[in-house]
């Protein structure tokens, strides 16, 4: 069984930071061959600007064409697309643009995921998120079938500013996360 996941990281938040780099742990460790989109020189600016931030996702699209162009889906049994903030976006414009089937693990989503076609999946949000309030999302997630994890107190990375919240923050998100992945590869998820 062919397995590919692809990490869709955010403008400022990359691969390397906590949610992407253990999901991808998470991912590889289910069977999933993991592929890293490194979008570079998106356009400032995009927070507070809906114009900027479509801008931005288009750029990042752009780039993920490229990136992933040499990538054959043709046998893939499960595709997989880890998001983080206008990865989200990206990921859902890039799978709808191929007709790819894809799952999903949204972290902090933008308004612009809500202009493509869904597909199943989870989302983790920050109520203290200024990129999207907690009930529009709430509205958008109930209205695609999305279950939502709302973390209380939360900003943009699903951090508070307390380290030891900040710990379990993390671990409990990617407990959730190798459930997820766990149940599409047919397998126990992976240790945490």
């Amino acid at each position: 069984m062919k397995r590919i996941a692809l990490i869709f990281p955010g403008i400022g938040y990359t691969a390397e930071r906590p949610l992407l780099y253990y999901a991808r742990k998470i991912a590889a460790a289910a069977g999933f061959e993991p592929h890293t989109v490194p979008y570079t020189g998106l356009p400032d600016g995009a927070k507070g600007s809906a114009k900027k931030l479509r801008q931005a996702c288009g750029c990042a699209l752009e780039q993920a064409e490229r990136l992933l162009g040499g990538i054959d889906f043709g046998g893939c049994d499960t595709l997989l697309c880890v998001s983080k903030s206008i990865g989200t976006a990206v990921a859902a414009a890039y799978t709808a643009a191929h007709g790819l089937s894809a799952r999903n693990v949204f972290y902090t989503p933008v308004a612009p995921l809500f202009d493509f076609p869904l597909q199943d999946g989870i989302v983790f949000h920050g109520s203290a998120d200024p990129w999207i309030g907690t009930e529009e999302l709430a509205a958008r997630c109930d209205a695609a079938g999305l279950p939502l994890s709302v973390i209380p107190g939360a900003n943009h990375s699903l951090e508070t500013g307390d380290a030891a919240a900040d710990i379990r923050i993390l671990a409990d998100v990617m407990r959730q996360t190798a459930l997820y992945v766990g149940s599409l590869a047919g397998n126990s998820p992976a240790q945490l």
